[in-house]
């Protein structure tokens, strides 16, 4: 049983002289400090405050004064000479102040509880509720004690307002916390009428019953590592990463429900909180509006009246977060399938420009009859013969998860994950398989189960090209069978050679990296601008490489050893655009300056190369130089 709090006593109209006097205090009575004119809340305390009636304060003689309430104010004395009341009279005009949970003044206690009701000795506030009183009118509680039902009981609605935590939303917040995202899963295959010519070519080449491409892909599992390279011939073109602990890093394409943290119209962008240890940036060119939504005047609305603190949007990762940088979204969402591209609430529609004229033509015609009346399309180069049955089936599937996506972000509380793009493995087989891989090997069986039933899904012609490598049987690893760890090795050095003897030194900075093409040990044979001439053709070639290998992204500057002739600096910047156009990744190249230097970007989705095997020197802390401590001692 808890211990009665006693209530807070109010004293009715007084019948004798005696019961409005009380005693004074048993404590000791300091030095009287003197009276500060002008402090604060000096006024307030004496004329304007509220507090409950029946406190007995000190006079300005220190002698305790009882509150009389049946006095008016009108009767109350006043200090003529300071025209003001005196501190006794303001302290009878005082009256209870009202709590939390009244629904209305309370009205003053009967004579009989104002007679049983202790009396204060100081002028305080009155203490507040810490736990339910007792009484008559209590009642008991789930652990036996009682509870007043009095408006300051633990059983008023204000009470029950003060026990909820985590805020409006908390409830759907726990419930979103059970649903999981939305998969990029896929049908099984679809049984096709097709002619032979189109069967072969879907098939690929073959040569005596093996499968022949010009790529090679393997993927090697170690230790929750994977680890994907893809060959072309013997050479190294393209390398992938992926641990169990980049979840939130490896979030490229993911669809989140986000929350606005803050608007920042200088800058015009926006922070965006999708649950990542570090808020997304979202910038005014990526994000979606209705005009009419919007009331300004004339030209574009800015970010400040669109989004606003806590607002609730749909979002895709189209940067993976690198550094101290976050990722950074954008509101046009798409989804990936094999030969389309969904882009929903949008009127996007185009085909990939990879394809042939007579390829694109047929397609549109195709596109014309499966088109979304809301929603946008893109082609993909992978769509190249595909038959309708196959771009409809395709569409519809993604329409399909676009519903999905709808419903849970209307069901979930912000921040949420919406849409999960499928591992790394599924999606570089997505974005890069086709006939012309000769095959694909993996050592591990749950990811060739995973990686073969995604192939028999979409392109069962090619399914048999998908084999497992049993790593307890061959006597190499398969990454040391194909020489991928040693191509990796020089992949990380700064310096590359070139087959005539050239070299190219690659330096990474914070804002771009710069590629410096040098002769080396190439001293030529006729004359110095042929020497130069083609040298610089082999470095246009390594370069291309070497961009996609160690996967720089961001500004690019190379520095081309300087020709005197118009015609071979042309040359080199056309045998240097047509390498890149075998890199799907987007790049744009300028012509060469009058510095002999060739600007470049190429667009960064994540960390490159050496970001991702290797981390900052805990001697330099990643700048390269260990200085003398002596002299700066």
């Amino acid at each position: 049983m808890s211990e009665p709090v006693p209530q807070v006593p109010t004293v009715a109209p007084a019948t004798t002289s005696s019961e409005s006097r009380t005693e004074p205090s048993d404590a000791p009575e300091g030095p009287k400090k003197p009276r500060r004119r002008g402090s604060r809340g000096g006024n307030r305390s004496r004329s304007g405050s509220q507090g409950p009636v029946g406190e007995v304060s000190s006079s300005a003689s220190g002698e305790p004064v009882a509150k009389e309430a049946n006095r008016r104010p009108e009767e109350l004395p006043e200090r003529l000479s300071e025209n003001r009341p005196s501190a006794a009279a303001a302290d009878r005009a005082l009256v209870r102040k009202p709590q939390i949970g009244d629904s209305m003044p309370a009205p003053p206690l009967p004579p009989s509880a104002a007679n049983a009701a202790p009396k204060s000795t100081s002028r305080s506030r009155p203490p507040k509720n810490t736990g339910p009183a007792s009484g008559p009118d209590s009642a008991p509680t789930k652990d036996g004690s009682t509870g007043a039902r009095s408006s300051g009981s633990s059983g008023s609605p204000s009470a029950e307002r003060r026990r909820r935590r985590g805020g409006r939303g908390s409830g759907k917040a726990a419930e979103t916390a059970d649903r999981k995202p939305v998969s990029a899963a896929i049908d099984g295959p679809l049984d096709l009428d097709l002619d032979e010519q189109e069967l072969t070519r879907r098939r690929g080449r073959e040569r005596k019953g093996r499968p022949v491409g010009r790529y090679l892909m393997c993927a090697q599992v170690r230790d929750g590592v994977t680890q994907i390279a893809v060959l072309e011939g013997r050479s190294l073109l393209e390398h992938y990463v992926s641990r169990v602990s980049d979840d939130d890093s490896q979030i490229h394409g993911n669809i989140y429900l986000g929350r606005v943290q803050n608007v920042l119209p200088g800058m015009e962008a926006a922070f965006i909180d999708i649950g990542t240890p570090k808020n997304a940036v979202l910038y005014r060119g990526d994000v979606q509006y209705d005009a009419e939504d919007i009331v300004e005047g004339a030209g574009p609305a800015r970010i400040e009246s669109i989004l606003k603190a806590r607002q609730a949007i749909v979002c895709q990762v189209t940067k993976n977060p690198i550094g101290a940088k976050g990722a950074r979204l954008t509101q046009e969402v798409s989804l990936p399938g094999r030969f389309v591209v969904l882009i929903p609430n949008s009127s996007t529609y185009g085909i990939s420009k990879r394809l042939a004229d007579d390829e694109r033509k047929r397609l549109r015609g195709i596109l014309d009859k499966v088109k979304p009346a809301n929603h946008g399309l893109i082609v993909r180069t992978a769509a190249e013969g595909a038959t309708r049955e196959e771009l409809e089936r395709d569409v519809i599937r993604l329409l399909g998860q676009w519903d999905q996506i709808e419903a849970l972000s209307k069901a979930s509380a912000a921040p949420t994950l919406l849409y999960q793009e499928p591992g790394m493995a599924v999606r570089v087989i997505r974005e890069e398989f086709n006939a012309t891989y000769r095959g694909v090997i993996i050592d591990d069986p749950v990811l060739f189960e995973e990686v073969h039933g995604y192939v028999a899904g979409i392109s069962p012609e090619l399914a048999d090209r998908v084999e497992l490598y049993d790593r307890t049987s061959e006597p190499l690893p398969l990454f040391e069978l194909h020489h991928v760890h040693e191509q990796l090795l020089k992949a990380l050095d700064r310096k590359v050679w070139l087959p005539s003897g050239g070299s190219l030194i690659i330096e990474r900075t914070e804002a771009l990296t710069v590629i410096d093409v040098n002769t080396g040990k190439n001293v030529g044979k006729s004359n110095l601008e042929e020497t130069v001439f083609r040298n610089n053709l082999e470095a246009a070639e390594e370069v291309a490489r070497q961009l996609r290998l160690r996967d720089i992204g961001g500004i690019i500057v190379i520095d081309f050893i300087d020709m005197e002739i118009a015609r071979n600096r042309d040359e080199v910047i056309r045998t240097f655009r047509d390498a890149l156009a075998r890199d799907k990744t987007r790049t744009q190249v300028f012509d060469i300056s009058e510095l002999g230097l060739v600007e470049m970007t190429r667009k960064r989705i994540g960390e490159g190369l050496i970001e991702s095997m290797s981390g900052p020197c805990v001697a330099c802390d990643g700048r390269g130089l260990v200085f003398d401590q002596s002299l700066l001692e």
